[in-house]
């Protein structure tokens, strides 16, 4: 693996927020009308904004969804309760307008687009659908490599290259999803490998599996750490265990940062994509917003190693970015209190603590 060290993506700068802006947003928040901290965690969520955007005048302009698409050679084994053939059809959902994705990107004013990052089926051509396929699958992780490290390189440039292809001048925020049978197995191993938790605490129930099911892919999944030893460089774990659609997000979250956009996290594999990215620059995180807090139990213990916390918690398990997508009415929530509210001298109300 030592020349994928030494042919590592070349991605932008990713510029430090602006913390002056942050301060700012406090002293705002203290004086509107209200009591100091009533609007809970609200506030620090308006406060990031204003610090990422660089300006107490935060909007929210032409949000851009992006899912990226890709099937598991490791699905072939069992390690999910669906057959791969189900990405190819709900890739055909998403863009027909049946999938949940697509229902909260129409009502959040989101537009959404969807990213054939290797999907193992022919993905019927569509004005929302971007042809970016690396292969027709990974390889099965269980018996080798999942990509090589050329293919992992690919992916990472063609996750920022989607970013920089959809996202206008005037676009400041970007919604990430993913879909692809058997991917929280990869991630399972992914997460594994970045926090050095125990397997059993990273691998979950993924689209449904019974206990059978279960303690099925975890026996594959140690079957696939007991080829190697974990890598611990992040490109090599990603050339290892991951997906195609992974390694386009973790490349899509360091374009997003670029461009100093908000930058909304779904569930558990978009949270291990961030976590990827992460490891490449932490400054990215500076600039994520995590939206939900996935029903899949290994979700909860990697928000807790990024030391982040979700907006919401509703059970969800879904993954296609309908977390991420939810909680942006949450983000505008904030934004709304925080420029249209009156602040006590401006409303003519005595502040106690003036």
């Amino acid at each position: 693996m030592a020349e994928q060290r030494s042919r590592r993506p070349r991605f932008d700068a990713i510029p430090g927020v602006d913390e002056a802006i942050r301060t700012a947003a406090y002293r705002r928040l203290d004086i509107l009308t209200k009591p100091r901290g009533a609007l809970g965690r609200l506030e620090p969520l308006a406060a990031q904004i204003c610090a990422i955007q660089g300006t107490l005048g935060i909007r929210i302009v032409q949000p851009l969804g992006i899912v990226f698409a890709a099937d598991h050679g490791a699905a072939e084994r069992g390690v999910s309760a669906y057959p791969r053939e189900v990405t190819t059809q709900m890739v055909a959902n998403f863009l027909h307008g049946g999938a949940a994705i697509s229902v909260l990107a129409k009502l959040q004013g989101i537009e959404l687009w969807i990213v054939d990052a290797g999907v193992a089926g022919d993905c019927s051509a569509h004005p929302r659908l971007i042809e970016a396929k690396i292969r027709r699958g990974t390889r099965n992780f269980i018996d080798e490599p999942a990509m090589t490290p050329q293919e992992c390189l690919d992916a990472l440039q063609r996750g920022r290259a989607v970013v920089e292809r959809v996202a206008t001048p005037g676009s400041n925020t970007l919604v990430l999803g993913e879909m692809g049978i058997g991917n929280t197995a990869a991630a399972a191993l992914l997460m594994h490998g970045l926090t050095g938790r125990a397997l059993i605490e990273c691998v979950g129930r993924g689209t449904g599996l019974d206990d059978a099911g279960l303690e099925r892919k975890r026996q594959l999944l140690e079957q696939a750490l007991e080829r190697r030893p974990t890598p611990q460089d992040p490109l090599e774990l990603l050339t290892e265990y991951g997906g195609y659609e992974i390694a386009m997000l973790t490349g899509a979250v360091m374009a997003g940062a670029a461009r100093r956009a908000l930058i909304l996290v779904d569930g558990f594999t978009t949270t291990v994509a961030v976590a990827l990215a992460a490891k490449i620059d932490p400054g990215v995180l500076d600039y994520c917003v995590f939206g939900h807090c996935s029903a899949e139990h290994a979700h909860r213990a990697l928000l807790d190693h990024l030391q982040v916390r979700p907006l919401l918690d509703l059970e969800m398990r879904l993954g296609e970015g309908s977390g991420a997508a939810t909680a942006l009415s949450v983000v505008r929530t904030a934004v709304a209190l925080f420029t249209e509210m009156a602040t006590f001298e401006g409303a003519g109300v005595s502040n106690r603590e003036a």
